[in-house]
């Protein structure tokens, strides 16, 4: 097989990858759209951790390179080309934003204050008649239960917020600067120098349940503050497979990090997931930042 053949199969298995990501995530949204959803996988058997207070952790200002570098086994064509960006000082959260935190935001007031929503945000939470993150549903004596596909459960307060869309994790974060002063979403930039390289990931459990909040690998797809486009000097590939992703630098917002359903092969620190700002069934979180003084 020649390079180029052997190339596109490489290719072509890596999207299904994608797909199989993808598969899990239209399941969970087909299911539990139903009124009575089923449970078709075994409940969480991680014990619940206790989530700590938020730890800032500082990047000093300076010229840092992003990107992939070309020695890695595959990378899609939107990871480069590696170029250099100039980052201010900044901090960022050491965790992503729990449920605790997040119904915080929302018995304040959150779905309620248009001053906290970018103008397209207000216009869908009209529309859609969002008050919480999507497969939340208020139970008979009024408190807050989620539907997964391990069943109906109560909110687990230190779980991450999960199924929210990058519309609420800025609305979030502009509600959370009255208790982080300057608290902001990440540029993707920031989030993969603050990163680094992956380390141990939490373990399948069978659920496809969203449950950890360290590290910055861990349960939920992290919105960033960055729109999706190419880097400087991207050129889509010549032909059909130009369209892969070039095709798609329009009224999207970036992720990182990855997700319990994401396959391992695709959990790496310059992989750039895509999503429309209003898009809430992927398993998206959110993880905070802010500038340093």
């Amino acid at each position: 097989m020649d390079g180029r053949a052997a190339a596109l199969l490489e290719l072509g298995l890596q999207h299904e990858q994608q797909h199989q990501e993808l598969i899990i995530t239209d399941i969970k949204h087909a299911l539990l759209l139903h009124p009575f959803p089923a449970a078709v996988f075994p409940a969480p058997a991680t014990p619940a951790l206790t989530a700590a207070e938020i730890v800032w952790r500082g990047v000093p200002a300076g010229l840092y390179a992003i990107g992939a570098t070309g020695q890695e086994d595959f990378i899609f064509d939107n990871e480069g080309p590696r170029h250099k960006v100039w980052l201010e000082a900044f901090e960022i959260a050491d965790r992503v934003v729990t449920n605790a935190e997040y119904l915080d935001f929302i018995a304040d007031g959150g779905y309620r204050r248009p001053d906290l929503w970018l103008s397209d945000g207000w216009a869908t939470v009209q529309a859609q008649g969002w008050q919480a993150p999507l497969y939340w549903q208020r139970a008979e004596d009024g408190e807050w239960q989620v539907k997964t596909l391990s069943g109906v459960r109560p909110i687990d307060p230190n779980d991450p917020v999960c199924h929210v869309s990058q519309y609420e994790a800025d609305a979030y974060a502009k509600w959370a600067e009255a208790r982080w002063p300057g608290a902001r979403l990440p540029t993707e930039a920031e989030w993969e120098i603050a990163a680094g390289e992956p380390g141990q990931r939490p373990g399948d459990d069978g659920s496809f349940h969203a449950h950890t909040v360290a590290g910055f690998y861990g349960d939920v797809w992290e919105w960033t503050a960055s729109a999706y486009t190419g880097y400087p000097g991207y050129r889509p590939p010549d032909g059909a497979i130009g369209e892969y992703n070039g095709k798609f630098m329009s009224g999207q917002m970036v992720l990182r990090g990855g997700s319990r359903a994401t396959p391992a092969g695709h959990v790496r620190k310059t992989y750039r997931n895509f999503f429309p700002p209003a898009a809430r069934w992927q398993f998206s979180g959110i993880r905070l930042a802010r500038t340093t003084p």
